[in-house]
């Protein structure tokens, strides 16, 4: 038996580095201080059915291959198409990352990751107008307001508010909650609103105007503010507009609700320009609340190496980026990509119907630990080891942070690097064989 400390969890953006595990016999039998979620991506391995072994479609059927064999039937693929779009790659480490990055320049392929369909404008906010932020640290020991904004951790993120939010105590917060004040704007009233000290139902799509009437009470005009914003009462506006103004130092937490929501990035904008009003009066940061635990690990990975986020075109031989071009949405939509590579995603599952009918049409590579509705439309599928479980690797916390996760057990499955460094090389095998 073996009780392995410290051990990160691989799920949410949260990347909790404080659990406990017990491994028997190479399975783990214990997981002490993991949230629900997270101790089932621990245990839950053991209960749910693997990809047991890659496959390749035959006669309309996937049948079982060897590793060798599917890498065979995928490096063909790639050598020979025109336009590959590589998508995913989120819920894997930095490493496996960095790897992917080399494949598509290899194959002159469109790399693209699943932030353009959730925080993807937040990068665009940022280059725009930058991103005042801190770590969750910072925030737990200092934040004497927080608010949430279009985000629900108590379902998505469940140890965040008690680890670095408003149940956590920190070196200018021993109270914890008591020393907090906490604001939930958001078109419905969550579990994370019925904790608030203030929550503010918005009008769906009106995210930008709510803002905009903020800043213009931050500011000192709220003369200009309209009786009714967003579907919010002049009132409640300036109160919260007060409560931001007059707090030591605020964090505001973002997610999909400003980011997906009408205005898109230019939500993300103003949450910056509003945070530069803010610091005129006292510190104020943002956080963005990222899903998928490596989210934020891609777009360092892919900014370092290539310059750009998300959304990069290597068909020219060098990165080209044009969000709203170059997505993997607007490439299926246009049918602009003859294969596809998705990896530590489920596109088969979230993207909009028409990318999906036309991922059926073309080559498809799964590289997955798990079956999912991309395998149904996949002709060539990996099987993978589970990243801070069965493989170590890097990944970034939702502040930035680099955490390097560990190895719980051995497994027989390839890792994410493992398989795209096999297939770099047999493409180029390949393409110097042609």
């Amino acid at each position: 038996m073996a009780v392995i400390t410290d051990a990160i969890c691989s799920l949410c953006g949260s990347l909790c580095d404080d659990i406990t595990v017990t491994v028997e016999d190479n399975k783990i039998t214990s997981v002490e201080r993991a949230c629900i979620l997270g101790r089932n991506k621990f245990v839950g391995m053991f209960l749910h059915d693997r990809i047991e072994s890659p496959m390749i479609r035959k006669n309309g059927e996937l049948v079982d291959v060897s590793y060798e064999e599917a890498i065979e039937e995928a490096g063909k693929i790639l050598a020979n198409s025109k336009r590959t779009l590589s998508y995913g790659w989120c819920s894997t480490s930095c490493e496996a990352i960095s790897k992917a990055i080399q494949l598509a320049e290899e194959t002159k392929s469109l790399f693209d990751s699943t932030a353009n369909v959730c925080h993807g404008p937040s990068a665009l906010a940022v280059q725009e107008k930058g991103g005042p932020a801190a770590t969750l640290g910072v925030v737990k020991n200092r934040a004497d307001l927080m608010v949430f904004w279009g985000c629900n951790p108590a379902h998505a993120h469940p140890r965040h508010m008690s680890r670095y939010s408003p149940f956590s105590t920190g070196s200018f917060r021993q109270k914890g909650r008591k020393d907090t004040k906490m604001v939930v704007i958001d078109v419905r009233k969550t579990d994370t609103a019925k904790l608030a000290d203030k929550y503010v139902q918005l009008e769906p799509g009106t995210d930008y105007l709510y803002l905009s009437a903020i800043r213009s009470a931050v500011n000192g005009h709220e003369d200009v503010i309209p009786d009714k914003v967003a579907g919010v009462p002049k009132e409640d506006i300036i109160e919260v507009a007060n409560m931001l103004k007059d707090a030591k130092f605020s964090c505001i937490f973002y997610g999909m609700g400003v980011t997906q929501s009408r205005s898109k990035y230019k939500n993300g904008d103003m949450v910056s320009s509003l945070i530069s009003d803010l610091n005129q009066h006292s510190k104020s940061v943002m956080i963005g609340m990222r899903g998928h635990y490596n989210v934020t690990g891609f777009g360092q990975v892919a900014t370092w190496e290539t310059g750009f986020p998300m959304a990069i075109d290597f068909t020219r031989g060098t990165a080209y980026y044009n969000p709203g071009e170059t997505g993997a949405n607007d490439v299926l939509t246009r049918g602009d990509v003859d294969a596809a590579i998705i990896a530590a995603a489920d596109a088969g599952a979230h993207f909009p119907q028409d990318s999906i009918k036309y991922l059926a049409k073309i080559p498809v590579i799964q590289i997955d630990p798990y079956a999912n509705p991309t395998t149904e439309v996949a002709d060539v599928v990996f099987p993978a080891a589970v990243v801070g479980v069965e493989a170590e690797g890097t990944a970034y916390r939702m502040d930035g942070i680099s955490l390097r996760m560990k190895k719980l057990i051995d497994t027989k499955f390839k890792t994410d690097e493992e398989i795209t460094s096999d297939l770099i090389q047999k493409v180029r095998e390949i393409k110097r064989g042609a």
